[in-house]
């Protein structure tokens, strides 16, 4: 006799129907799964045939053969157990049930309990885009699943539970959600009232949070760079609907996401280790993963001691800074992951940390800088929008008992300067002004005579490239919407010239 029973795999961020055949003849025992199946789902015959047994029905002793079609997609994953034993249930009759509008999902544990399972949010938004009727997941992922609107979710916590479903004798109610307003961000991160001095790196972060700009800190060792850039998602505006949506999404794919949180308020704070792979980084893998920056999507990537980082690495974040996404190709396909972070990178100006400062003598030999300098690029620095020096600070400045600016008030001015940027890009997929291309540049950056005499002076001395000019006017048109100025003028320009990436030696 043969079921089907319908499932779904993940490629990449998306999902994709899979319909699982289950057909029972007689002969020899055995159990076959074709189509493509990794590891994980060859081992779902074990989990289903001991799931079946310790929930009460009998496994039947024939010839079992599991076909996973379309045969040609790569199937992986524990998702497949719970479809699998419920086709098995079908097959042999134990259980009679239309399943034909009926998404199942969900990993077994041997005495049939549902496990969680990662990726459910795509997975049931595709099944309401494919127009099914009803998903059952686990009991543990029902809040995740019931983010997307029109299907009827089904938690259940065991195999036991889905056949008397099937059978008709429970109904399971829908979960429910809390209200969006206890998912509000608490900005549990360092908030800049205790940061002491560095008004000015504290500027440059303000201006990098209202554009969405990339952005280099280099100084001393024990300056505050590392707790100036934990402080910047505290003063980032909270995330709109469509990117938790976005942001909730990814972690769910990487199987990231909190059980106690079905939808991420905050923004992404993510700072690998410098010894981090290329495949760590952007993603990848055998069965490709989204990397850091696919984590940080829409929040923060924080790069502490850049020129550690290997040279190969920081050369593969040049196509994503660029395109907002990363693509990554294997031999049966290619996965796109969305990438629109803010980086922020933080170093010494030499290996002993100390060139320049004006306290310690530094002891690197002349060439040796130069060399620790060169192991970041022209062509990466020249993608970074701000680039600001974070000297000592003075005693005066330390043991000062005032508070400086809060946090919740620079992100009121965030806020606002954003408001502007998504009023000026209605109808566009843009959010902010760092995301915008030259055509958007030509349209919305404008420069009164002074700012065009100003960028033009600056053009030449600096001996600027095309792509740094861009930027420039794009950093300027920041810095205006702070000051709610519909035009780009000659202070803007100067601030933002100001903060162009140079080289220390």
């Amino acid at each position: 006799m043969l079921a089907k029973v319908i499932s779904c795999a993940l490629v990449g961020l998306e999902g994709a129907l899979v319909e699982v055949e289950v057909d029972i003849a007689p002969g020899l025992p055995n159990f076959f799964v074709v189509g493509l199946p990794d590891d994980a789902v060859r081992e779902a015959r074990e989990r289903a045939r001991a799931a079946v047994k310790n929930s009460g029905f009998t496994f039947p002793m024939r010839r079992i053969v599991v076909n996973l079609a379309p045969a040609d997609l790569k199937k992986e994953g524990p998702a497949y157990d719970l479809p699998i034993a419920v086709g098995v249930l079908l097959s042999s009759g134990q259980i009679e049930a239309d399943v034909s509008k009926t998404l199942f999902l969900g990993e077994l544990s041997l005495d049939g309990t549902l496990r969680h399972t990662s990726g459910i949010l795509p997975m049931v938004a595709l099944a309401r885009q494919m127009g099914l009727a009803n998903v059952v997941v686990p009991e543990t992922d029902a809040r995740e699943a019931a983010l997307v609107g029109g299907v009827r979710i089904i938690p259940l916590s065991s195999l036991k539970q889905v056949a008397a479903y099937l059978r008709g004798e429970i109904s399971p109610a829908e979960p429910v959600l809390e209200p969006a307003e206890n998912h509000i961000p608490d900005y549990a991160s360092v908030d800049l009232a205790y940061i002491k001095g560095q008004e000015h790196v504290k500027r440059a972060l303000e201006v990098a949070a209202a554009g969405g700009h990339n952005m280099v800190m280099s100084g001393p060792p024990g300056s505050g760079k590392t707790l100036l850039a934990r402080a910047l998602p505290s003063i980032l505006p909270p995330l709109t609907e469509a990117e938790a949506l976005e942001v909730t999404k990814i972690y769910s794919v990487a199987g990231l996401l909190p059980s106690d949180s079905p939808m991420l308020r905050r923004r992404p704070y993510r700072s690998p280790h410098y010894t981090i792979s290329n495949a760590g980084l952007v993603g990848g893998g055998h069965w490709p993963r989204p990397g850091e920056i696919s984590l940080s999507h829409r929040g923060v990537l924080f790069l502490d001691e850049l020129p550690e980082f290997g040279h190969a690495v920081l050369e593969v974040l040049r196509q994503p800074l660029e395109d907002k996404m990363v693509t990554i190709s294997r031999a049966k396909g290619s996965v796109t992951f969305p990438a629109n972070f803010m980086l922020i990178g933080a170093m010494n100006p030499c290996p002993c940390g100390y060139y320049g400062d004006t306290l310690r003598p530094c002891t690197c030999a002349p060439g040796l800088v130069a060399r620790y300098q060169k192991r970041i690029s022209g062509p990466f620095l020249d993608r970074m929008d701000i680039f600001v020096e974070v000297p000592h600070i003075d005693y005066d400045k330390l043991s000062d008992t005032r508070l400086g600016e809060a946090s919740s008030d620079v992100r009121a001015r965030v806020t606002a300067a954003r408001a502007i940027q998504l009023k000026r890009f209605k109808g566009t997929k843009l959010v902010c002004n760092a995301e915008m291309t030259p055509a958007e540049v030509r349209a919305f950056c404008l420069t009164d005579d002074s700012a065009q005499s100003l960028l033009k002076a600056a053009m030449n001395q600096m001996h600027l490239s095309a792509r740094a000019f861009h930027r420039i006017l794009k950093l300027a048109r920041t810095i205006s919407d702070m000051e709610e100025c519909g035009e780009i003028r000659a202070q803007h320009i100067a601030e933002a010239v100001q903060y162009r990436p140079r080289r220390i030696v």
